[in-house]
């Protein structure tokens, strides 16, 4: 496994607990966030933290460091023109939660050569840096990107500091990743908001709700910015969920109002629910970054349910 430098770019929940997890572990690690204010306190809390993002970019140069990208969609391509002129050649992820937009704009900036995508499947409804936590990932899944062409070197340093944060690796091709989070991510935040808005309509509602109203609207009280950016970046893999969603509750309304009854979409949600539950991992052995085959090898597994748990460290030479 590799212990390079790690640089990170924006350090809201996410950037800053990448940051602080990188740190716990034993890694050289600084980080760079627009606003002061908003990183406040994190240097007396012994985190090397700053606002010069010319800096961060020359210190990572100089030092091969993996640079994680932590801002939001809307501020992506301002850190990849950054990156682009300070550190071209350096190996480059990020944290953000669609892949597909991100490879392209990567790939746009000329920097597709050493980039390999990256979402941890952690997070609150909290946001910015006062919210990160290094244990945040802690038995986590950690997507890492397997798409055609991507550097083994840059892949297994991506990897490694997934697995150093404490998180298990999934390897995901980037379209196949934004289609499966749409259903899993990015619609229970529509559905979310949905019904914090059904309630509200009713005070007395709000008044009594309890348990399964908290719970179903927890991730509505995000930062609508953060979900406006995460939802319609991924915009065509969430229409076809909300389709697939829609038509279900038609049917379901459909034999409410012909049968009285609940029972076809409750019995199906219901045995759903148990395939996540009952949802085993299996480790992925055998194949390691630059192997023959060993894209389309950790794809195939991802799909099953396979993780990572470890990786040699590279060959010499």
């Amino acid at each position: 496994m590799t212990t390079a430098p790690v640089c990170v770019l924006g350090l809201g929940l996410i950037g800053g607990s990448v940051l602080q997890a990188a740190v716990r572990a034993g890694r050289t690690a600084w980080g760079y966030n627009r606003s002061a204010d908003a990183i406040a306190g994190s240097i007396q809390a012994g985190y090397d933290t700053g606002t010069d993002l010319t800096a961060a970019l020359t210190r990572a140069a100089e030092s091969d460091a993996l640079i994680v990208i932590g801002v939001p969609m809307f501020a992506l391509d301002e850190i990849l023109d950054a990156i682009a002129e300070h550190a071209p050649n350096n190996p480059v992820t990020d944290v953000v939660s669609v892949k597909a937009e991100v490879a392209a704009a990567v790939h746009r900036h000329g920097l597709g050569a050493r980039y390999v995508g990256g979402h941890p499947m952690a997070g609150t409804n909290q946001s910015g840096w006062s919210a990160a936590d290094p244990d945040l990932f802690t038995d986590a899944v950690w997507v890492v990107g397997v798409d055609d062409g991507a550097d083994p070197d840059a892949w297994r340093a991506v990897a490694s500091l997934a697995l150093d944060c404490g998180s298990v690796v999934v390897p995901v091709e980037s379209g196949e990743h934004d289609r499966a989070v749409a259903r899993i991510s990015h619609l229970p935040h529509v559905l979310a908001e949905t019904l914090a808005l059904v309630g509200a309509a009713s005070p007395l509602a709000l008044g009594l709700a309890a348990g399964s109203f908290r719970d179903g609207t927890r991730v509505a009280s995000s930062s609508p910015e953060l979900v406006r950016a995460m939802c319609e970046g991924n915009a065509d893999a969430l229409v076809q969920a909300l389709d697939e969603t829609l038509a279900l509750l038609n049917r379901a309304r459909e034999e409410l109002v012909d049968e009285r009854s609940t029972k076809t979409l409750v019995t199906a949600g219901h045995n759903a629910r148990t395939l996540y539950e009952q949802h085993e991992r299996f480790d992925i052995t055998g194949v390691e970054p630059g192997d023959d085959g060993w894209l389309e090898k950790y794809r195939a597994a991802g799909r099953r349910g396979g993780v990572v748990r470890q990786i040699r460290s590279a060959s010499p030479g």
